[in-house]
């Protein structure tokens, strides 16, 4: 099945719930901080570094996600002055969730609760700020399946896959407000700043 290692393979069939795959991304896979060049590991390179930063960590659980009969899908989350951010995301029971690795606590997983792909991407919302405390969001994109990119074997490749955020990039974002709503955004108050920092390097 789509080239996986025995190893690989019995990883992700014990991997077989949305819980367990964010489960191992928060406390077997470390946060990939690039401190000398900027990475884009496939699923099997994060296993076998024990890295990731959202985008790999999303590539990761989209790869276990269809192992267990889920489709492959991103959901990619645009922000101004701060990094975009990279979810795998699901549905079960005409619901969407979402799988993510992140270095700010309130950025990674959410239940699958969520009816449209606008209540999921907003629940992101107030959560997601940049150092100067400005809530940063203002995008979300469509799903993106990654069976597109079989041809460059994502779920095995031990080359960078590059590819795949460059599509994310080109894609057309949904706006999330308004002008007059930006100018009127307060910055995070201070607890719930420190919450979403709590143990972020």
């Amino acid at each position: 099945m789509f080239e996986l290692t025995p190893g690989e393979r019995a990883l992700y069939r014990r991997l077989n719930t949305p819980e367990k795959i964010q489960r191992f991304l928060d406390e077997k896979i470390a946060y990939n901080k690039e401190p000398e060049a900027p990475t884009c590991y496939g699923p099997r390179l994060v296993l076998r570094h024990r890295l990731a930063h959202c985008m790999e960590g999303a590539m990761f659980a989209a790869a276990a996600l269809r192992v267990n009969g889920f489709e492959p899908l991103l959901l990619d989350l645009e922000a101004v002055r701060d990094d975009d951010h990279v979810l795998a995301i699901y549905r079960t029971q005409g619901a969407w969730g979402a799988i993510a690795k992140s270095n700010y606590t309130g950025l990674r997983s959410r239940e699958p609760v969520y009816r449209t792909l606008r209540e999921l991407a907003m629940s992101y919302f107030e959560h997601y700020f940049n150092l100067r405390r400005e809530k940063t969001m203002r995008r979300y994109s469509r799903p993106v399946n990654l069976a597109r990119f079989d041809r460059i074997h994502w779920m095995t490749s031990e080359e960078p896959l590059w590819p795949i955020p460059d599509y994310l990039f080109v894609l057309p974002h949904r706006p999330v407000l308004t002008r007059a709503m930006e100018r009127n955004l307060c910055k995070m108050d201070k607890r719930t700043f420190g919450a979403g920092r709590f143990g972020a390097w």
